[in-house]
């Protein structure tokens, strides 16, 4: 059977280096190399050690809108520094996909920039078209599916997940499991969403996953703001954005937000007088990705690299994995035998294959719930 890295090799040249456990890349043409800013590939400038050996020369990466207890954030950081010796600095923890871009387009080429960007890939073409991206293949592009990659390779999907219900079944009786239960008068104050719908890819799917659950499609996304705009009128729709410590605190008792996202506050808060149920509403599944980005002005171009030559290998993917998130090579890393079974059992199951929203249905739906996300919470226009 052939794996990831001997199906990249035969494209680019690799070798596998043990002992870094990644795809190596070592330059064995004539073809001239290029400094870390433009390399397209690692290859490009002379393969993995060389790439590894600049990152470490600069000693730093710059990141921004990463939790720690988003997605493994907290173990792929730990990881990162420990395998390479390389400071990782996250700027603005919760900020949303907004806030990413906003920091891209305002810092520009400054020491102050993020190297790199996590986003919704709704977020990710938003920034692509504004020339804010620098293409990169990591070796195992290829093996990413084509509909969860830029072709021009400016932005690739990591991983993803499901729109799901988290509850705090000690402050809430009983727990609702479809988007229909929030409607009801019990959960008066209670219902709320990880940021707001116009900024944060997680709230946007959210819209999304309602407007499914309400007779809407892919090309239809409005059933999703009159939703929330019932919600808001039967009281029910309370406007704190959800995190840990509104979830730790009982502030946001119910959160819709990602089934990682919301089976990761389960296990963390289990020994913490929180008893916080997750269920993915059967009459609004909503599936999507979120996407890796290199600043095109990285302070630190070496470091944006490997951290994404990192987040791909399966060191990087199964980490993921292991704080509920299905990694993007989750069928790749299953046949070539890398994929950590054990955690991809823990997963919950979800009946029939994920759909997603073609591009234009993506920036249509994107469109419409930026201009009317105010509109629908608050009776005034966006």
């Amino acid at each position: 059977m052939t794996t990831p890295c001997a199906r990249a090799a035969a494209v680019l040249g690799c070798f596998a280096l043990v002992a870094l456990g990644l795809s190596a890349c070592e330059h064995t043409t004539n073809t001239r190399l290029v400094k870390p800013s433009v390399a397209t590939s690692a290859e490009s400038m002379g393969g993995m050690r060389a790439l590894i050996a600049a990152a470490k020369h600069e000693g730093a990466l710059r990141a921004i809108a990463l939790p720690r207890d988003w997605a493994n954030y907290g173990g792929l950081i730990d990881g990162f520094e420990k395998k390479y010796g390389i400071k990782v600095t996250v700027e603005n923890p919760l900020g949303h996909s907004e806030d990413e871009i906003d920091a891209l387009r305002k810092d520009g080429n400054r020491s102050t920039a993020p190297d790199v960007i996590d986003v919704g890939d709704t977020f990710a073409r938003k920034a692509a078209a504004q020339n804010l991206l620098a293409p990169y293949k990591v070796a195992a592009y290829d093996l990413i599916p084509g509909n969860q990659k830029d072709p021009q390779a400016r932005w690739s999907n990591n991983y993803g997940g499901y729109i799901s219900i988290g509850c705090d079944a000690i402050r809430v009786k009983p727990c609702p499991e479809t988007f229909a239960d929030l409607l009801k008068p019990v959960y008066k104050g209670k219902v709320a969403l990880e940021g707001d719908p116009p900024r944060s890819a997680t709230a946007f799917a959210s819209v999304y996953a309602a407007a499914l659950a309400n007779n809407g499609a892919f090309d239809n996304v409005q059933p999703g703001l009159d939703f929330f705009a019932e919600l808001k009128n039967r009281g029910n729709f309370t406007p704190v954005n959800s995190n840990s410590a509104t979830v730790a605190r009982g502030r946001t008792p119910i959160s819709i937000n990602w089934d990682y996202i919301n089976l990761h506050y389960a296990d963390q808060f289990r020994n913490k007088g929180v008893n916080w149920q997750v269920a993915i509403p059967f009459d609004g599944s909503f599936a999507q990705y979120f996407a890796l980005a290199i600043n095109r002005n990285a302070p630190h171009p070496a470091a944006a690299r490997l951290w994404h030559e990192y987040l791909f290998s399966p060191e990087g993917q199964n980490l993921r994995l292991r704080a509920y998130a299905r990694p993007v090579l989750m069928d790749a890393m299953r046949q070539d035998g890398t994929l950590d079974e054990a955690a991809a059992a823990r997963l919950p199951t979800v009946e029939g294959t994920p759909q997603f929203p073609t591009d234009a249905q993506l920036e249509k739906a994107k469109e419409t719930v930026t201009q009317g996300w105010a509109k629908a919470v608050s009776g005034r226009r966006g």
